[in-house]
């Protein structure tokens, strides 16, 4: 395999909200949802998106990119975890690595989708995490989001990957693997050839107040001991640190459409990158791709609809609405 992603597998059931009011601190930095307490509240819509997350949303961004794409995940024995397998076949990624658990159940996510903003409700199931035989060494390992239990599983899979020194490391770190700290992590992050993460992420994994200066928070990361990193920052594009030292800004690509959902964004830009990489592209264009093709991810409900075929990238790339292009940061 070209990729293989590793990380836990949801289903995401959106509720799309009209009766609700969000609430903003003076600068905007915290906000939070209200709805009325101890009533019915009326909804527009819900839409049940199976076979996402984090690795499976890379897995699927890279299948579509024309590579021979993996997912290590588990899936409890129900019909959601048929539903995800399903799912994962059709967009031709490889299951063989997907481990259906007998009295577990799939992890189920609900997102509350609220104007252009979502907040999502997580449980994670309790699986038992082992790294399989893998007779082929992929190119690429892509490491995300798993559960509280999984700290152990990051130390099985640092085992593989110092037998196959040849497979480059991508990690996104998740919720709980922020939530271990940067020191339970350290092999992880000395192991990576690339790291992504947004910039409150990488603040939080550094344990410092919010900053404003990129190219710091680019080389504090850079620290941990990856090769390059990537941060992204909402609206305002993204900052990289190459293995040489250089640092580059990407906009985001100038869709003329607002957002319509923004679930997923994040990976596509991540996967995608590391995608365009595999496929011998420089850090530059790989980073044009990512902003592309979470560009597209924005204008559809869900992680994976939107994620575009090789094709179909190139083309919104080679004909942006408005001048796109990476400079030195």
């Amino acid at each position: 395999m070209d990729f293989l992603a590793v990380g836990d597998l949801v289903v995401d059931a959106f509720i799309r909200l009209k009766d609700a009011r969000v609430h903003c601190n003076i600068n905007d930095e915290s906000c939070e949802i209200c709805m009325r307490w101890g009533d019915k509240i009326p909804f527009e819509s819900s839409t049940i998106v199976p076979a996402v997350g984090n690795s499976a949303n890379a897995a699927v961004a890279a299948a579509r990119l024309g590579l021979s794409s993996g997912l290590r995940a588990y899936v409890g024995a129900d019909q959601w975890g048929a539903q995800c397998l399903a799912s994962l076949a059709a967009d031709q990624v490889n299951t063989d690595f997907v481990e259906k658990q007998n009295g577990k159940k799939t992890n189920y996510h609900y997102v509350l989708w609220f104007e252009g903003q979502r907040t999502i409700l997580v449980k994670h199931e309790t699986f038992d995490y082992a790294v399989p035989a893998v007779a082929e060494p992929p190119a690429w390992l892509y490491l995300s989001s798993l559960s509280e239990n999984s700290l152990p599983y990051h130390s099985t899979w640092i085992e593989y990957l110092q037998k196959n020194p040849g497979v480059k490391l991508a990690f996104q770190p998740g919720t709980y693997q922020m939530k271990f700290g940067k020191e339970a992590l350290a092999a992880v992050y000395q192991r990576a050839h690339i790291v992504f993460c947004n910039k409150e992420e990488a603040e939080r994994i550094l344990g410092i107040e919010p900053t404003q200066d990129a190219k710091a928070l680019l080389t504090q990361m850079k620290a941990l001991g990856p090769k390059i990193v990537v941060i992204t920052d909402d609206v305002r594009g993204a900052t990289a640190v190459d293995e040489e030292n250089n640092f580059w800004f990407i906009p985001r690509y100038p869709d003329p459409r607002p957002p319509y959902e923004i679930t997923g964004a994040g990976d596509a830009f991540a996967s995608t990158t590391v995608a365009a990489l595999q496929l011998g592209k420089d850090l530059q264009t790989a980073l044009m791709w990512g902003a592309t093709n979470a560009s597209a991810v924005l204008q559809e409900i869900g992680a994976q609809k939107g994620l575009l075929k090789r094709e179909q990238l190139e083309h919104n790339l080679a004909n942006p609405p408005a001048p796109f292009a990476v400079r030195p940061l």
